[in-house]
Order: C-alpha cells, then sequence, then structure tokens
C-alpha cells in the first residue's frame, strides 16, 4: 500500500485486512488513530534504519533514490521469510514511498495500490498532530506524492483518493477489491469512519503551483 502519512492510509489497509489481507503483528491503536494505524512495526524500523543511513527521516525525504544496505536487504528478506505461511501478505508504511527501491528489488512481484488526499488536509493534519509548519506539510505532500505518480507511470496499479465523499470512496473501493482477487463481500466497510478524518480541505486556499498541479495529476488517476 502506497500512500502519505494522514491520506487514508490506516483506513485503506484495515480495509483491505477485512477483505483478508494478512499483516503479521501490528498497531491496532494509537492516539492519533483509534483505530491504529496498521503498520508493523518491524517494517517501519526498516524502513527507518534505510533513511538514517543517508541522513534523512519520514519528514526529511532523500533527494534521491536510497540504496539499501546488505544487512537492511538481509533484514527485510529475513522478516518476509517469517510470513511465509500468510497469504496474501501485505504491508503499509507511508515511508515505503521514500524507500521503494529496495522493496522492489527484494520482491519484484510486489501488487500495489495508492491512496491521496488534499494537500492542505494532510498539511492541517500534520500540523493538529505535531505542531508542523503548513508550508513544512505541503512540501512533504509533494515529495511522497511525486513518488506515487512516478511509480504509477513505471507500472499502472489502482489509485484511491481519500477526498472523495464516503459512499463514493467505498464503492470504488470495493472495485479495487475485487479486481485484486479479494472477497469484496467480505469487506462490510467498517474500518472507514469519516470522524478519523480530522482535517478537511474547507477554506482550500492557494497551493503552490507545482503542488495543485501534482493533485490535479493524481486526481485524474482516481476518477
Amino acid at each position: 500500500m502506497l500512500g502519505m502519512h494522514r491520506s487514508g492510509t490506516s483506513c485503506l489497509t484495515g480495509s483491505l485486512e477485512e477483505a483478508g489481507l494478512h499483516m503479521g503483528d501490528i498497531h491496532t491503536w494509537n492516539p492519533h488513530n483509534l483505530k491504529g494505524n496498521r503498520e508493523n512495526q518491524k517494517i517501519v524500523d526498516i524502513n527507518d534504519r534505510v533513511l538514517a543511513s543517508v541522513g534523512a527521516a519520514w519528514d526529511n525525504p532523500p533527494n534521491t533514490d536510497v540504496s539499501w544496505r546488505a544487512s537492511d536487504l538481509d533484514a527485510a528478506s529475513e522478516l518476509f521469510a517469517s510470513y511465509a505461511g500468510q497469504s496474501p501478505f501485505g504491508f503499509k508504511d507511508p515511508r515505503t514511498l521514500l524507500t521503494l527501491p529496495g522493496w522492489k528489488q527484494l520482491l519484484p512481484h510486489m501488487r500495489y495500490i495508492g491512496i491521496f488526499r488534499h494537500p492542505l488536509a494532510v498539511a492541517r493534519s500534520l500540523s493538529n498532530r505535531s505542531g508542523m509548519p503548513l508550508e513544512h506539510g505541503l512540501e512533504l505532500w509533494y515529495q511522497y506524492n511525486r513518488r506515487l505518480l512516478r511509480q504509477y507511470r513505471e507500472s499502472p496499479f489502482p489509485v484511491l483518493c481519500f477526498d472523495d465523499e464516503q459512499e463514493i470512496f467505498q464503492q470504488k473501493l470495493r472495485t479495487v477489491l475485487s479486481e485484486m482477487g479479494f472477497d469484496a463481500s467480505a469487506w462490510q466497510g467498517e474500518f472507514f469512519d469519516e470522524n478519523l478524518r480530522s482535517a478537511h480541505k474547507e477554506s482550500e486556499g492557494t497551493l503552490p503551483w507545482k503542488i495543485h498541479r501534482l493533485y490535479r495529476k493524481l486526481q485524474r488517476l482516481a476518477a
């Protein structure tokens, strides 16, 4: 699952889990998301180490693709070997957009599903959560989502927009689940909670041109 922080990634991942995706040991609660961010801490730790190896972090993305060290590739390979009996298996960590080359090397047949959200909604959510300045949140949105678009152009995959109304979002998600081979009837839509969308896009204001342009490109993918 590919998507920026605060962009509906937890909702999407929880829905995939409802439909039968195995995810190993994941977080099912945190103070900023009462249903849990659905992240596997061991995968988060690997991504953090990969980023730290080049002086980057989730909120300080690298300027170029990151080359993984052999030790990190070995750790990821060992972790996935431990989940060999769980199929289908997947994972979610927004940092993956910043570390994707190593995951693609390790798992060349990996399938993707993406999600995005309005830039100001994301920036305001980050500000509400941790006091991050809006300008920083908008730039992070751009750095993550330009990578999302780049991966889509390399090999297209389903992309959802978290700004869609609940009914429309759920209809599109149900279609995606079926197309990806999941039992859509097993998914009851229970993970979507409008109250978890803590920052919305009202009073959008003016976006920097490059961010506005990228958002429109992503909207066309999810139409």
